[in-house]
């Protein structure tokens, strides 16, 4: 195993299109990292850079304590799961699973008929390792049949379980379970989780799906527009985003954001006023252009007695859109054209197209400078 490193990375397509820019993030060895954000944000140029697939324009890439800048991709000594499975039609299950590990290291027709008893040895080995990986995949009475056999959630599995046989320093994986539906990507999510627990392997995970990234990731990296905005645990990332993409990218539904200014120790917008956190450096930062952030978990309806309603924590708005969802209920609330959306206690007595006081949880709110973005703590 071992830990990789970016070090001032930079990759550009063409004459000036940064895909990824001057990036420095530390892996370490054993770790389960995960790369999110929206498309074209470079996640998967960073991924295809470790696997030597592309080329960086400047910077150091090390994997372990080798610099692989120059080093081919078969000597990598890395594995990599794609978003497709790359799977052989013609060949069953088994084979699929036992093909890189023949490529490497059976070393050809002939030198198995001159090294008989080392090919022997090797075969073993790779049977051995290959119906291994399969149970603990749970494919293993699969191995007989071809990839047009299985479903998705099979074919994915077998991708893994190629990967595994190599016992690489390194899994990459692309987007491995964007083809599979919502119940099986549940189920495969867990299994990747266990799968890291069990086998201790460094491994980098791309995915555009934040759901992903909070539930699998010991740390996340968020990235956008080619740079990394945030790098932590996925607790700190999201009760304390570092700017206002990380806290509208990360938390579904999305943040809710207001554009105003300080005033009296107070964020002011429009007829609109709320207090800030107890303490808050903001408070002092009298006429400062910010943008007072909170997530929809932290709206109440006010009828429900969660928090004590002040002047400073409630407003009035209109139901537009109620969603039942069963464990909660999702508002899509309209106050005088600010569009606003509540996560709420499902006992609420809300009806769509009519007005309803709700309190905001003023220790969640975020606030954010209005020029550069950045959280103000």
């Amino acid at each position: 195993m071992a830990g990789v490193k970016f070090q001032n990375v930079t990759k550009i397509f063409g004459k000036d299109v940064k895909a990824v820019n001057d990036l420095n993030l530390d892996i370490n060895d054993g770790e389960f990292m995960v790369l999110v954000g929206p498309s074209g944000c470079g996640k998967t140029t960073a991924l295809r850079m470790i696997a030597g697939l592309e080329e960086a324009t400047s910077g150091s890439l090390i994997i372990g304590e080798t610099t692989v800048n120059d080093v081919p991709p078969k000597d990598r000594d890395i594995a990599m799961v794609f978003q497709n499975y790359a799977l052989y039609p013609h060949m069953t299950v088994y084979d699929n699973i036992a093909f890189g590990l023949k490529l490497r290291e059976l070393k050809g027709f002939f030198w198995q008929i001159a090294n008989s008893s080392d090919a022997s040895k090797i075969k073993a080995d790779i049977d051995s390792r290959v119906k291994e990986a399969a149970k603990m995949l749970d494919i293993d009475h699969l191995l007989h049949r071809k990839p047009k056999e299985l479903s998705g959630g099979q074919r994915q599995r077998v991708a893994l379980g190629r990967a595994i046989v190599r016992k690489p320093k390194v899994f990459l994986m692309d987007e491995p379970l964007s083809n599979l539906d919502a119940k099986l990507r549940i189920q495969t999510r867990a299994e990747l989780i266990r799968l890291h627990r069990d086998l201790g392997i460094t491994t980098i995970y791309v995915t555009h799906d934040q759901v992903e990234a909070m539930t699998m990731g010991q740390r996340i990296a968020v990235m956008n527009n080619g740079l990394l905005q945030q790098c932590d645990v996925p607790e700190t990332v999201y009760n304390q985003p570092a700017n206002k993409f990380v806290a509208g990218f990360v938390g579904a539904p999305p943040m809710n954001f207001l554009e105003g200014k300080i005033t009296g120790g107070k964020f002011v917008s429009g007829d609109v006023t709320f207090g800030l956190p107890s303490g808050h450096p903001a408070a002092s930062m009298e006429g400062k252009a910010v943008t007072f952030g909170i997530r929809p978990e932290d709206i109440y309806d006010a009828s429900l007695n969660h928090l004590p309603k002040t002047n400073e924590n409630s407003f009035t708005a209109k139901v537009d859109v109620l969603e039942k969802l069963g464990a909660e209920d999702t508002a899509y609330l309209d106050s005088d054209g600010v569009h606003i959306t509540a996560t709420l206690d499902p006992a609420n007595r809300l009806e769509m197209g009519t007005p309803a006081e709700f309190v905001i949880d003023l220790e969640k709110a975020h606030i954010f400078d209005g020029e550069t973005e950045l959280a103000i703590r």
